[in-house]
């Protein structure tokens, strides 16, 4: 198999999707492999991370490969100045795979025509989070038994919002309907509602939360994400428009699951948490077999 990367979702054929999906649901059912031992796996994490660091790391070392890396770039030779260029030739000497965060939109596609091995974009700023999406997909799956035809709502921060951006991308191949619930300031940029439109997947803009509510199988929240506000007075303008209480989900559909990338601050209330359409914590426990699988079939052992 020749070197592949992750960068976008769009690097995955519609069937390498669902064999990550099948391949995951492998590891869930054993998450203790040791087929990778002997590797070594480099965790470049250039920004703030939690679920999805410690997945991938969990997800290496379950494979029985060697984890590497930074959390914290303040600790390495960038502080001195090194180009990422530089950073990313460098760690490719020493490990079989490369795993990146990193603010800057389109550093992990620049990293990986840099690296001599493969790289997974672990989030590029506003960019794309297809690993991210992979497990929401898997979350899906799980919860309604089918990819095909379900209508889902993405609520918040939809201008910033990578998780959103990638998983509409991914959604397109299995004919769903989109509701986009934000406000004027966050709503879906135009080049992925062009997107939809050149598919002819149909979908609703909305600015408000109750509108659309009891019309979806799947309610994706999100946070209202500070770290990409350039102006703090838009983001105190936007960072409370949506609060979700479970005294707002008497009327929704039994099938509905709420999907969360994760950390929540105020849009989810912790009342939710007790009904039986919160999935937002089983779908972060998701993300290590889906981080499994990732790795492994970019090495090409699976």
């Amino acid at each position: 198999m020749s070197r592949k990367s992750l960068i976008s979702i769009g690097d995955f054929t519609k069937e390498e999707i669902l064999h990550v999906l099948e391949t995951a649901k492998e590891f869930e059912q054993n998450r203790v492999q040791n087929f990778l031992e002997g590797k070594v796996i480099a965790s470049l994490f250039f920004e703030p991370s939690t679920r999805t660091r410690l997945s991938f790391e969990t997800a290496i070392n379950r494979l029985g490969a060697k984890v590497i890396g930074f959390s914290d770039a303040s600790n390495t030779s960038q502080s001195k100045g090194e180009t990422l260029k530089d950073t990313i030739k460098m760690v490719s000497n020493y490990v079989d795979m490369i795993v990146m965060r990193h603010p800057l939109e389109g550093s992990s596609r620049y990293a990986s025509e840099e690296a001599s091995v493969p790289v997974v974009n672990a989030g590029d700023g506003a960019n794309q989070h297809p690993s991210q999406t992979l497990l929401d997909l898997y979350s899906i799956l799980q919860t309604q038994g089918t990819l095909e035809g379900l209508t889902i709502n993405m609520v918040g921060d939809l201008k910033y919002g990578r998780t959103t951006h990638s998983l509409l991308q991914a959604m397109s191949h299995f004919h769903p309907k989109f509701i986009f619930t934000a406000p004027e300031e966050l709503k879906m940029p135009k080049e992925y509602k062009e997107f939809l439109d050149s598919k002819g997947i149909e979908y609703i803009e909305t600015t408000s939360l109750d509108d659309y509510l009891n019309e979806c199988d799947i309610l994706y929240m999100t946070r209202v994400q500070q770290e990409r506000f350039t102006d703090p007075m838009e983001y105190e303008r936007v960072k409370d428009v949506y609060r979700l209480e479970a005294s707002m989900l008497n009327n929704v559909r039994d099938n509905m699951k709420i999907l969360h990338p994760l950390p929540r601050v105020t849009e989810i209330d912790q009342d939710v948490d007790d009904t039986p359409y919160a999935y937002y914590f089983k779908q972060a426990e998701n993300g290590l077999y889906v981080r499994m699988a990732i790795i492994s079939y970019l090495l090409g052992y699976r």
